[in-house]
Parts: structure tokens; C-alpha cells; sequence
């Protein structure tokens, strides 16, 4: 950029490299051990810290855990997300991000409401965990072939 503004990867770098440095990542080798530490490439880190290039999305989490810094910090300081993006994440519904929904949950969602209702579909949940219950027991379990189960 001819402006004098700061490119994203500058930014990231400015944030990473001091932090990098106050948790201990200093002196000779200190780049591979930082490479290392996150499962970067040592040229990936290079170039990150020489304000080049930025890592690929799935390292920020390595790199805010090698570096202490906050991954929302990290994220928005380095210039990679807005607050605004972070803040609209930092909300989302558990359910929309894999986390266990309860079944009083599940049925209020699903807009069940009648108690028999709702009886029934947790009695369909119970029996469905006690059939992966009963699945990965089986899988589990050494039967010693098929002579040994007759």
C-alpha cells in the first residue's frame, strides 16, 4: 500500500511478533520453535512475521496459544475480523455452532408442546442413546469369533 497504511498481514505481524517475543520465542531459532509450537511451516512464519503474508485460518488458534494473546485480539487487532464480525460470533446461537442442545431444547425448537408429546420424544431420544450405547459396546467388544459366540 502507497498510503502508508498498514496491510493486514503488517498488522497481524505487529501484534504476533512482540507478543511472540514477551512469551519467550526470542534468540536463535526462535522462529522454528514457533513453527513448531503452532505446526506452521518455517517459512510460513517467516513470512508472518515479517508482515509478508498472513497464516492460513487454521493456525490462528495455534498462534494465539503460542503467542498469549487472546484469539478475539488476535483476530481483530491483526485486522483479520471486524469487532462487529467477532462481536456477531461471539453471539451466535450454540445450536448453529455444534454444541449440545438439551432435548427440552431440541423439543421447545421443534415446537413441541404437549406433555404427552414431549414425553414420547424424549422417551425416542433415551432409546436412541441406548442404541449407540448398545452399538459401541458391541463394536467394542472382543468376541472372540464366531465359535466363541455360539
Amino acid at each position: 500500500m502507497t498510503d502508508g497504511t498498514p496491510t493486514r498481514a503488517q498488522r497481524f505481524a505487529a501484534i504476533v511478533v512482540p507478543a511472540a517475543e514477551r512469551a519467550g520465542y526470542t534468540g536463535f531459532g526462535a522462529k522454528a520453535r514457533f513453527a513448531r509450537d503452532t505446526g506452521m511451516t518455517d517459512s510460513s512464519v517467516t513470512r508472518m512475521w515479517q508482515g509478508v503474508a498472513l497464516p492460513d485460518a487454521r493456525f490462528y488458534r495455534a498462534i494465539s496459544d503460542a503467542a498469549g494473546v487472546n484469539l478475539g485480539t488476535l483476530l481483530v487487532e491483526g485486522g483479520v475480523l471486524s469487532p462487529e464480525s467477532l462481536q456477531s460470533l461471539s453471539e451466535t446461537d450454540r445450536s448453529q455452532v455444534g454444541s449440545a442442545l438439551t432435548p427440552e431444547e431440541a423439543a421447545d425448537r421443534l415446537g413441541i408442546r404437549d406433555d404427552v408429546g414431549r414425553q414420547m420424544f424424549f422417551a425416542t431420544i433415551e432409546r436412541l442413546k441406548r442404541l449407540e450405547d448398545d452399538a459401541s459396546d458391541d463394536h467394542n467388544a472382543d468376541h472372540g469369533g464366531a465359535a466363541a459366540q455360539m
